[in-house]
């Protein structure tokens, strides 16, 4: 397998030169992620129409200029499942992936399996088996060995093919604009994470008082300093359910806060002061400022026709020959059937009635809930057999 090889920062100016006008750039990462605060970036597979190239991180240390080029305008950029790749470049460049063609989240726009790994779709669309043998491969290690790197470049060589089958299934289908709506909807959820406070999805927060959330929002905020400072999952600094603990007592005398079971770990034996002034700081927040519950639940929705809803997604993507995971799940029915049936002030619009997903599932939806929409069996072989039809 003829590749180039990319180690110094003069070699990767220089190739990011040659890419700047290709019109397609396939690529994909390798990273470890055990233990450490953000995933570690170790290699970087590249592969236009003429190139086909690898980047070593570990060698080049500023890899911004391979990021830079893919965050401006001017090409399409392939990659499977993204959100790792739309993360790096986010956190490199500070900006999303510029017109970016998610192989995955095609298949599933045209009615394949969504979310398909890259070696199923390879399967099924370039009729070619992908290599198991460095599954297991510490990326980080090095050297690389021929076998590893080789290994690496068979998850973007056929990505420029797939791309070009997929994305003519999609234009005929007339959904590129679909397609573009959700991967900018799914790196804005890359860029929120990385720049969102996320305290309120510890887990076994929910349901706690203000003053509470408002002692989990300062432990949180603690721990993700923490966590960075020393390159560690925040998890590993102090588990979610020792945080949920200490707010429930809201105490602040260290030698109490150690008497609690777990928290007695020698790696948080030189914390302690620090979590009292944390759990301190949420018990001298003023009330007007501590954060809102989350509201409660809506009134009971018949369980039999959220049910019917939910399934109703399956013959609605069928007949739209769309993969139904794409689409929504049972979760966001309820939110539909809530928004529907007992609208609140300030309510934002569901998912299921936004964009392109209010196009063909929310318009059905209301039809259905209006009467207006019947269902029958259309094929009794089909994995869905059910179809709707004008009542």
């Amino acid at each position: 397998m003829q590749y180039e090889s990319i180690n110094t920062a003069d070699e990767l100016q220089e190739f990011c030169n040659s890419l700047s006008d290709e019109p397609v750039i396939a690529f994909d990462t390798e990273f470890v992620s055990d233990d450490t605060y953000r995933p570690q970036l170790c290699l970087i597979q590249v592969a236009t129409p003429k190139t086909l190239a690898i980047i070593d991180p570990l060698s080049v240390e500023n890899t911004i200029p391979f990021w830079d080029l893919l965050a401006s305008s001017g090409r399409t950029v392939v990659a499977h499942a993204a959100r790792e790749e739309s993360r790096f470049c986010y956190r490199f460049s500070g900006k999303p992936i510029e017109g970016l063609f998610d192989t995955q989240l095609a298949a599933g726009f045209v009615g394949m399996e969504y979310p398909a790994s890259l070696a199923t779709l390879v399967q099924k669309l370039v009729n070619k088996v992908l290599p198991k043998g460095e599954t297991r491969t510490d990326w980080s290690r090095r050297p690389l060995s021929k076998a590893q790197i080789e290994y690496a470049l068979h998850d973007v060589i056929d990505l420029i093919e797939m791309y070009q089958q997929l994305d003519s299934e999609v234009i005929k289908l007339d959904r590129r604009s679909w397609l573009d709506e959700e991967s900018d909807r799914l790196q804005q959820k890359v860029i929120d994470g990385e720049t969102k406070e996320n305290w309120r999805r510890v887990s076994g927060a929910s349901g706690m008082k203000p003053r509470q959330l408002e002692i989990i929002r300062h432990l949180w905020r603690w721990r993700e300093q923490e966590a960075k400072k020393r390159d560690r999952l925040p998890k590993r600094i102090l588990r979610d359910d020792l945080m949920v603990e200490l707010a429930r007592r809201g105490i602040t005398d260290q030698r109490k806060i150690k008497d609690i079971r777990g928290m007695e770990r020698r790696s948080l034996a030189d914390h302690y002061e620090a979590i009292s002034s944390a759990i301190q700081a949420g018990l001298n927040t003023p009330e007007h400022e501590l954060p809102r519950r989350p509201r409660g639940m809506r009134r009971v929705v018949s369980p039999m026709l959220s049910q019917f809803l939910s399934t109703s997604i399956a013959c609605i993507s069928r007949q739209q020959k769309l993969a139904p995971p794409i689409v929504g799940n049972a979760d966001d029915v309820r939110e539909l059937l809530g928004y529907e049936l007992d609208r609140r002030e300030n309510d934002s619009l569901p998912a299921l009635l936004n964009g392109w997903r209010g196009e063909i599932v929310g318009k059905a939806f209301r039809k259905i809930l209006a009467g207006e929409l019947a269902i029958r069996v259309a094929d009794v072989r089909e994995t869905q057999p059910l179809e709707f039809i004008d009542a």
